[in-house]
């Protein structure tokens, strides 16, 4: 992986989460608690009950784990794209690869994210749904969050519920980012093409174009297995409620309904759009000022 590569996807990436981690939080409540009667009775309650910091739970531990992650994900496509098609990235407007190897690099990059991402996504998830309210002074015991931060979180979690309680999910996320990060390269690839003239670079609006819509068409078809991922994550701090993905799956259609799959996919497509079209437009940015 190259280190050109390798910090462009880092920068891009923190830049995406720092714009998208509010809606994150809510995406993630709305998903695994049923107190909520929508997206914006969730956003006042948060808001009310925890300040404007309360979108921002969990942020910390990503801005560093999912910024390395993002830069994962683009280096590992970009080295699968060169082996498949022996092209670089600088080469790749006048000898372009086909979709086939665009979808297959895409991907396996999903596939190492997955992998990478998942104790560190466990972790977010976690905190992202201690709804205790930011307090200076000190609070009774029974509103006492569980973990003190990400640290004190994984620990936690590596104490109760072993070195595999870390991987809670993971193969949900696998199922989730491997066949949705092919279509989001594909789609991305695509419009980018089929709005620049032949020979010519794509501008920044073609950028954000395309990888806003490259975002928001990949969440909505990882929406169903995301909430699958982010009920299992969630399992195991009250008992264990499932017995793997399937089971989830099939306890979710009884007792909500076929439509539970939907849950947050307009706020997933709405998040999507900007934090993609600000990551893309970053990483190609950082990657022509330093190739």
């Amino acid at each position: 992986m190259s280190s050109v590569e390798f910090a462009a996807g880092w920068l891009s990436g923190a830049a995406g989460l720092v714009l998208g981690h509010p809606v994150d939080t809510v995406k993630v409540r709305l998903q695994t608690q049923a107190g909520y009667r929508g997206i914006l009775d969730c956003v006042v309650r948060t808001y009310r009950d925890e300040t404007v910091l309360g979108f921002f739970k969990g942020m910390s531990f990503p801005l560093l784990s999912v910024a390395m992650v993002n830069s994962i994900m683009f280096g590992a496509y970009s080295n699968a794209l060169l082996y498949l098609s022996n092209t670089h990235h600088r080469d790749r407007r006048s000898n372009p690869p086909s979709y086939t190897h665009i979808f297959i690099a895409g991907g396996f990059s999903g596939l190492v994210q997955a992998v990478v991402l998942a104790p560190m996504d466990l972790v977010k998830v976690r905190l992202q749904n201690q709804t205790h309210p930011y307090s200076r002074g000190t609070l009774p015991a029974e509103a006492q969050p569980l973990y003190r931060g990400p640290v004190h979180c994984a620990a936690n979690i590596l104490q109760k519920e072993g070195i595999l309680g870390l991987f809670r999910g993971s193969l949900a996320l696998v199922l989730r980012d491997t066949p949705t990060l092919a279509m989001y390269f594909v789609t991305y690839v695509g419009l980018c093409r089929g709005m620049t003239a032949e020979g010519q670079e794509p501008g920044p609006v073609t950028v954000l174009m395309a990888g806003g819509f490259a975002g928001s068409v990949s969440w909505a078809l990882a929406t169903p297995m995301d909430v699958v991922k982010a009920r299992l994550q969630m399992d195991g701090m009250k008992g264990k409620e499932y017995r793997g993905i399937l089971h989830c799956i099939l306890t979710s259609v009884r007792q909500e309904g076929p439509q539970v799959f939907l849950k947050s996919l307009a706020l997933n497509s709405f998040r999507a759009f900007p934090v993609n079209a600000v990551t893309f437009l970053s990483y190609e940015c950082l990657l022509k000022i330093a190739c």
